[in-house]
């Protein structure tokens, strides 16, 4: 039964999964039991799966938080081969890739309800993820309350993401496709960039950003920073960049040197506040 909590031991680490509205969930708690029941929600980027995050929500769980990850809105278990998913929102990023975006933003708040009521967790989470889970990180910064510490990896808060370069071709800039009016719904609800006002009162982030990143360019995460210090100087303050610098820093190259930013990153957002 989908409904099922089932134990399993996943690259040698033992995780919780069940189904969630239809979502499938992963999570890892810590080894001893802790005083208080603190989530951190880490997402994977587009095309990736669930299951290849357990790394990082095993190191999650050595903080004393619960690691819990699940797959994107039609990716992994719920639906396209990890292949097909990506290639299909490369051919027009704006009318599958908006709408992937935009689902996902929806279950984030599915999920996190579920982790208070059922897994008993306080309603204070800690959200990050990489590309698009980054992505969907800051979305929900901007909407959800609940959100008190986010790290968005490689990430923009501008969903047209102008400047962008092919994934697999970073010589040949990507042509970002057309919406249609489902896709458009989700962009002009959720868009970061263009709803500033959200972000009044938005909780502390820490964004990694490549500097050489051609196909997220750190410029994006720079120019809503810039906007929002015009508008809620003190919310532009709560925004924390750390650029991986040199050769190769390119979109990729940064979870591949993950050990330069990694650790650092841990001990900025998992901090353990007494409310």
């Amino acid at each position: 039964m989908k409904n099922e909590k089932q134990r399993q031991q996943i690259n040698g680490a033992e995780v919780t999964k069940e189904w969630v509205d239809g979502i499938p969930v992963i999570y890892k708690e810590p080894a001893e039991p802790q005083p208080e029941r603190r989530l951190a929600l880490f997402l994977s980027g587009l095309g990736g799966k669930k299951e290849e995050l357990i790394p990082y929500l095993a190191d999650i769980a050595d903080r004393g938080y619960i690691g819990l990850a699940f797959d994107l809105y039609q990716h992994g278990e719920r639906g396209m081969d990890q292949d097909d998913v990506k290639a299909r929102v490369f051919t027009n990023m704006r009318r599958y890739g908006w709408p992937v975006l935009g689902q996902t933003v929806l279950d984030v708040e599915r999920v996190i309800d579920w982790a208070v009521s059922d897994l008993g967790v306080l309603p204070q989470i800690c959200m990050g993820g990489i590309s698009m889970g980054g992505d969907i990180t800051i979305c929900v910064a901007g909407i959800d309350s609940r959100i008190r510490r986010g790290a968005p990896i490689i990430a923009t808060p501008d969903w047209l993401r102008p400047g962008m370069y092919d994934l697999f071709r970073p010589d040949r800039i990507l042509d970002p496709g057309t919406p249609d009016h489902y896709a458009s719904f989700f962009y002009q609800q959720f868009n970061p960039i263009t709803h500033l006002e959200r972000y009044e009162n938005c909780p502390p982030m820490y964004l990694i950003l490549g500097e050489e990143d051609n196909h997220i360019p750190p410029e994006n995460a720079e120019r809503f920073r810039s906007q929002l210090s015009g508008l809620y100087p003190e919310a532009a303050d709560r925004l924390v960049f750390h650029y991986v610098t040199g050769t190769p820093s390119n979109h990729m190259d940064i979870i591949g040197r993950r050990e330069e930013w990694w650790e650092g990153l841990l001990d900025w957002w998992l901090v353990q506040e007494r409310d």
